[in-house]
């Protein structure tokens, strides 16, 4: 017997045009109530997300200040100013350098970390718990508390130090070391957050990958590491990484508590710059500039991030 099965192709070429407007109204039908059930979503939406993005890009060409009735059009007057302050170099560069340092330093350490608790036969949600602490406690205490432990007179780590040959000095009042002092304390609060990542990536990994590998002849932890653990973690350190760098370039937190951008601008970041304009000095059109700049590089960031999800991470 003939096969009298139509594809989809034919049976709707099959279908009269009374057939094919019906179910083009249809289709319409649902397709509008999806938009009107979206609407409020999408209005809400444009209210809290888009319009504020809006507002901050218009007042970035004026002359606004906060607490002002009233603002004239400036152009890009305040672009210019601040491509000519030297300042915004400076807080770029720092921003840049506490990036450059905490990604991979709180990747390092975070894998590190996932691979030795991983390793534990007992006591895994203990360690979990105590290197996770920093993610869930409040950074402005917790930067408190490195504040405390700095203390050139009674903190815990000049004091250390002093014992070993340094001088026993608050390492965040100089310009040399403050910014480092900064990134240490920037991986320590990134680091659980990383394990974390990193032990859920090494939970979805084969355990015959490892047991094929030793029939192989490859019985080392570090021919295993590299041969299996390190490419199959490839999405998650990719993950890792946009992520970490995003969260870096928003640090504000700690250096408003410890720092306030001193000694010398030493620890000036992008975002503690826009604060000062907008919150101290009350600029708020320079402010608005310096925010548009700090979008156009999480924008950036948030498409490699897009893109690296949409092309995946070949093995």
């Amino acid at each position: 017997m003939a096969d009298i099965t139509l594809s989809p192709d034919r049976l709707q070429r099959a279908q009269t045009p009374v057939t094919r407007r019906r179910t083009s109204l249809r289709n319409f039908k649902a397709q509008g109530l999806a938009w009107m059930l979206a609407l409020p979503a999408l209005f809400l939406m444009a209210m809290l997300l888009l319009g504020p993005l809006l507002a901050v890009v218009v007042l970035s060409f004026t002359d606004y200040s906060l607490g002002n009735t009233s603002l004239d059009w400036r152009g890009l007057d305040n672009y210019q100013a601040m491509l000519g302050d030297d300042i915004f170099y400076k807080s770029i560069s720092n921003t840049l350098v506490y990036v450059g340092i905490v990604v991979p330093g709180s990747l390092i350490l975070g894998l590190g970390a996932a691979l030795l608790i991983e390793s534990l036969t007992r006591g895994r949600a203990f360690w979990r718990a105590v290197y996770f602490l920093p993610v869930m406690a409040t950074l402005i205490a917790m930067a408190i508390v490195w504040e405390f432990m700095m203390s050139a007179r009674f903190g815990i780590i000049p004091q250390t130090l002093a014992l070993v040959g340094f001088p026993a000095k608050n390492w965040l009042q100089e310009t040399a070391t403050a910014l480092p002092v900064l990134c240490i304390i920037g991986i320590w609060q990134s680091l659980g957050f990383n394990m974390v990542l990193f032990m859920a990536g090494l939970s979805g990994i084969p355990r015959t990958l490892y047991e094929a590998l030793e029939l192989d002849g490859g019985s080392s932890a570090w021919t295993r590491f590299w041969t299996i653990t390190w490419p199959m973690l490839a999405p998650v350190t990719m993950f890792v990484v946009i992520i970490t760098a995003i969260r870096s370039f928003q640090v504000f937190d700690t250096v408003h508590v410890l720092t306030k951008g001193g000694p010398n601008n030493a620890t000036m970041v992008l975002i503690y710059q826009i604060y000062q304009e907008g919150f101290d000095f009350f600029r708020s059109s320079s402010a608005a500039a310096l925010t548009v700049v700090f979008l156009v590089f999480i924008f950036i960031l948030t498409v490699i991030k897009a893109r690296t999800i949409e092309n995946k991470v070949h093995y």
